[in-house]
């Protein structure tokens, strides 16, 4: 859907839906007016059946710089669907995978939207960090993306030291997936829209829905959730479909219901 963006761009190929933060002049750090963007770029994406999966870049030689603290009002014509916090929450629990492919710096809440995403791969050329305690404040809201990936002891470390690492060190923290030559950035990001492409729709989509669901609750409802959760992806088409298909012995045909 054309919408009348001015921070972002957005493509859509093949069943990907790309979202470029665009705003290389400030390395694409994010203010209000990106962050709305970002809502309704989200939204339209899981909205059309085409896409399979989201891939969300910066512009330039930047992934994201952090928080835009010299941005205007949002002034675009776009209503307000709200604010980072809701935009951490809408990437983490989005029930299509989204891929952040780390081009270059991942400062600040430029981390935590690689954080929240389902998927990142991260160029060699990248930094990440949480410095906004050298600036006299503290990376409040990506916390809480960040303590589901690294240890309680590194993140505190992390947050209090304003630490800046490179892509090396995020993969071996478990921030990112991997990290890789600039070159082989695409081709790596490619290597997953096309396993996801190649899996059911539907399958995907429930799975996704369901881990979001139990990320915080305890064994004991956890579990009788996700047996409800199961019942209701055996229920589909493609569960039939994907079973018959291995008593058979050929590749399953999705048909996403």
């Amino acid at each position: 859907m054309n919408r009348a963006y001015e921070r972002i761009r957005v493509a859509s190929a093949g069943g990907v839906a790309t979202i470029v933060l665009d705003n290389p002049q400030r390395r694409n750090a994010i203010g209000p007016q990106m962050i709305n963007e970002l809502l309704w770029a989200l939204d339209d994406a899981l909205g059309d059946d085409e896409v399979r999966s989201i891939v969300l870049t910066g512009e330039g030689k930047a992934f994201c710089a952090g928080g835009d603290f010299t941005a205007a009002p949002d002034r675009s014509v776009l209503p307000p669907k709200g604010d980072f916090a809701d935009l951490l929450l809408a990437i983490y629990q989005s029930d299509k995978p989204v891929i952040a492919k780390v081009n270059g710096d991942a400062m600040g809440g430029g981390l935590g939207l690689a954080a929240a995403s389902t998927f990142a791969v991260a160029s060699l050329n990248a930094r990440l960090g949480t410095p906004e305690i050298d600036l006299g404040i503290f990376p409040m809201m990506i916390m809480a993306v960040l303590a589901r990936h690294i240890s309680r002891r590194r993140l505190t470390e992390m947050m209090l030291f304003g630490e800046r690492f490179d892509a090396r060190e995020a993969a071996r923290l478990g921030l990112v997936n991997r990290a890789v030559p600039p070159e082989q950035l695409d081709a790596e990001v490619k290597k997953i829209t096309d396993a996801i492409a190649s899996k059911s729709a539907t399958t995907v989509r429930l799975g996704l829905r369901a881990f979001a669901a139990q990320d915080d609750f305890e064994l004991e409802r956890a579990l009788p959730m996700l047996r409800d959760r199961l019942a209701d992806c055996l229920a589909t088409d493609d569960a039939r479909e994907g079973l018959m298909a291995f008593l058979e012995k050929r590749p399953p045909r999705w048909t996403g219901k």
